[in-house]
Parts: C-alpha cells; sequence; structure tokens
C-alpha cells in the first residue's frame, strides 16, 4: 500500500479492464516512472485492476495486475487504457471507482480507454478525443460528450483523453511537462526514442506513405532546420536544402510528419521559447529573437494560441528552479 508522505513522488494508477490494450497499458510505467529529479523518482506508478485479478487483453494474452485497486491509498492520477471495444461492457465496480475517486484527482484515458470514463459519466459535456476508427461508435453510444475526433489529445484540466497508440506517449508527455518542464519531459522523450512534443491539436490524420527505394525523406532537412530555429527562413529556402521543389517538399513533408513544414518549423520555434523560459533567465524579447519568433508581441501571440498563456506567465508557472 501506498504511504502517505509529503515528500512522496505523485502517485498514478494504471487501471486495466478487461480485454485491455496491452501496448496502451505499458505506456504509462514506461514513460512515468523513469522519470527522475534531484531528489529521485518523481511518480510512483502501479499498474492494477479493479479486483487485482489478472486481465485478458485484446491481442490473446493475459497480464497479472500488481494489486487491485483496493490496495491503493487515494491516486493523484488514474490512467485507464485503450479496450477491445467490440467486446467492451461497462463494469459497475470499474464505474464505481472513478465516479468516487476524490475531487482533484487527475483521470486520463489512453484510445479507447475514452470507452470506460464515457461509460463512468465523466465525460458528459466535456471534450475528449478517442481512435478515430472507433469515433462514429463513440458518438453513437456517448451522444452526451463533445468529441474531437481529429485530435491527438484533449487537456481539459482534470480530465484528458488521447486518440490511439502512439498519442498515448504524446499525452503521457504532456503530462510530464506540464508537472515538470521540458526538460525532463525531453529526457524521457530520448529514452524512448519517441518525439519530445506533438501539439495535441495536431490530427490523427497522418499519411506515412513509405519512400521508394533510394528516395530521400525530409528528416535531414528537419534536423538542419532544428539548429536554424532563429534565422528567417523561407519555404523556399527549406524546399531548396532539401533539393525538391517547394510542392514536392511540402507534400512529402506533410506525408512524414502530418503538417506542413511551417507549421512544423513554428512549433518548434515554441517548443524552443519554451525551454528558454524555463531555464534561462533571458528576458522575453531575447527569447522571442532566439527562437525565431522576432519579437515579444509574436511569441506572446503564439504562446496564448498554442498554450493560452503568455510567457511572463508561463515562466512564473513553469520555471524550474
Amino acid at each position: 500500500m501506498w504511504e502517505d508522505s509529503a515528500m512522496r513522488p505523485h502517485r498514478i494508477a494504471v487501471l486495466g479492464v478487461e480485454a485491455v490494450v496491452g501496448f496502451d497499458l505499458a505506456i504509462p510505467p514506461q514513460i512515468f516512472a523513469g522519470a527522475t529529479g534531484p531528489d529521485g523518482p518523481l511518480y510512483e506508478v502501479r499498474v492494477c485492476s479493479i479486483d487485482g485479478g489478472p486481465l485478458a487483453t485484446n491481442r490473446g494474452f493475459t497480464i497479472l495486475p500488481e494489486c487491485g485497486t483496493d490496495a491503493l491509498l487515494e491516486p493523484d492520477t488514474v490512467i485507464v487504457p485503450g479496450v477491445d471495444t467490440d467486446t467492451f461492457t461497462e463494469d459497475p465496480k470499474v464505474t464505481d471507482y472513478l465516479r468516487n475517486l476524490p475531487a482533484g484527482t487527475r483521470i486520463m484515458s489512453i484510445c479507447t480507454g475514452a470507452f470506460v470514463l464515457a461509460a463512468a459519466g465523466l465525460l458528459d459535456g466535456r471534450p475528449a478525443t478517442t481512435h478515430w476508427a472507433h469515433a462514429d461508435r463513440f458518438r453513437e453510444v456517448f451522444p452526451h460528450v463533445e468529441l474531437r475526433p481529429d485530435v491527438l489529445f484533449v487537456d481539459d484540466g482534470d480530465l484528458l483523453t488521447s486518440a490511439g497508440v502512439a498519442a498515448g506517449i504524446d499525452l503521457c508527455l504532456h503530462v510530464l511537462r506540464a508537472d515538470h518542464g521540458s526538460e525532463i519531459a525531453n529526457r524521457a522523450a530520448r529514452r524512448n526514442v519517441v518525439p519530445p512534443w506533438r501539439d495535441g491539436g495536431q490530427s490523427q490524420f497522418i499519411e506515412r506513405a513509405l519512400p521508394s527505394p533510394g528516395a530521400t525523406g525530409t528528416a535531414p532537412t528537419r534536423e538542419w532546420l532544428l539548429h536554424r530555429l532563429a534565422e528567417p527562413l523561407t519555404l523556399e529556402a527549406i524546399a531548396a536544402h532539401a533539393g525538391m521543389s517547394v510542392r514536392t517538399f511540402t507534400r512529402r513533408f506533410r506525408e512524414e510528419t502530418g503538417t506542413s513544414p511551417l507549421d512544423w518549423l513554428l512549433g518548434q520555434r515554441i517548443e524552443h521559447a519554451r525551454h528558454l523560459l524555463e531555464h534561462t533567465d533571458l528576458p522575453i524579447e531575447e527569447v522571442a529573437v532566439a527562437s525565431g519568433l522576432s519579437t515579444a508581441t509574436s511569441l506572446r501571440k503564439h504562446l496564448r494560441a498554442r498554450l493560452g498563456i503568455g510567457p511572463a506567465a508561463y515562466r512564473r508557472t513553469f520555471r524550474q528552479d
């Protein structure tokens, strides 16, 4: 049983239900359990089922969780992984557990885990997402949820939902970043060899066409851009570096990343600005210039559009001293 202590790590319960998606179940322990700060682990992650019994997965193998929910002393965060929607039926015990969590508990779902939260009535009247392939059924069964089927994840404060599989990684990194800043989130991303940040509003619908043998992708140019964020860069110059026409480069870039080159570049500049705000004392005007956003006014505009907060307030909230 968890011990209650003012100095304890943040407690996360990963609650699997029958026909759980095994990949989804493994994401939170993988992302959060390895996150450490100066004083040690930042999270304590426990994988559980409602009664502590084994869980059949949706792919023909069984998982034995560490414990049941009765062994957990009021977790700070509860994460529900995806389920097989063809066989999913509401479990009254799971619903009762979720509905009676203490006020302020952060509740998250990965992929079709949103079905579990919605069945418990937690998402009624609130924005949420799930895997795009299950969106029509979700909307039919849970008409009172404000479904956003196109995005990677939705952060609605104490309720967070993600799209399928890899979007669960994006959501966990987003939460890690919100809790402890970009440096620790980026470290977790590097450890797991995944992108450190994808905006939650990015589309789920990413065409990932396999390149023909010998074809050159856009990855080298993306790497080149990351070292030139402060420079004025035009789409023509970027395409020229890749040795492609603007039209070809834009098409291939979108196939590989799911977004346009200039939107991707803006996202990287905002990410760099966030890092500078968290980890340096540079004046906001200098942060804007160093990140390629030119002026404090431009930085303020883009940060508010993406995060709903200005640079000064962001620095006060997320500065890691």
